[in-house]
């Protein structure tokens, strides 16, 4: 009964940070804000890599609560959350209280034991005879959570700097900004 309970909630909350990305339920920025997050971040193209992470957390989130593809929806989420530490919380330091990565750490520490444990009796992934479980099959989300979320933090990073130089503005010797563009001739 307890993961089940565990399962709920986890995967309750990664869902609605989701819905919050995606869709602005329960007080989130929708797509919009969560794009222009994501650009902000250097996470570019910010509108794909808000989908992703977005279905990431709502789609894990969803599958977690479940109990089905346990260890495959707890990679996504690990990957989020590995990504949020990277790029938002760990100049923050440790503490939450300061804005800090203590409660990835703690939601991600909380997806391996899901893992390791298995989801459990009353789970989809037992009822349909897929259950996957152990220390294996722990390490290996953490690893594929890992792997995604360097992936992603390098292609935004690549996206970056591809960015055509047009793009960029320059200051102006005389009054406000101007866009300079360069020709190719």
């Amino acid at each position: 009964m307890a993961r089940l309970i565990a399962r709920l909630f986890i995967g309750g909350l990664f869902f609605g940070h989701g819905a919050q990305k995606l869709f602005g339920w329960f007080g989130g920025s929708g797509i919009e804000g969560t794009t222009e997050m994501m650009d902000s971040l250097g996470m570019k193209p910010g509108r794909r890599n808000a989908l992703a992470a977005g279905a990431s957390e709502a789609g894990g989130g969803a599958l977690i609560a479940a109990g089905a593809f346990t260890p495959a929806a707890a990679a996504a989420l690990i990957g989020t959350m590995i990504t949020a530490i990277r790029k938002v919380h760990f100049a923050k330091g440790f503490w939450n209280t300061d804005g800090g990565y203590e409660f990835n750490l703690t939601l991600i520490a909380a997806l391996l034991v899901l893992v390791d444990e298995g989801p459990g009796p009353l789970s989809l992934d037992r009822a349909l005879g897929t259950e996957r479980k152990g220390v294996y099959w722990a390490l290996l989300a953490l690893a594929a959570g890992a792997a995604g979320s360097a992936a992603a933090i390098s292609a935004g990073e690549r996206a970056a700097e591809a960015e055509p130089s047009e793009n960029r503005s320059e200051p102006s010797s005389i009054g406000p900004r101007r866009i300079v563009r360069m020709s190719s001739t």
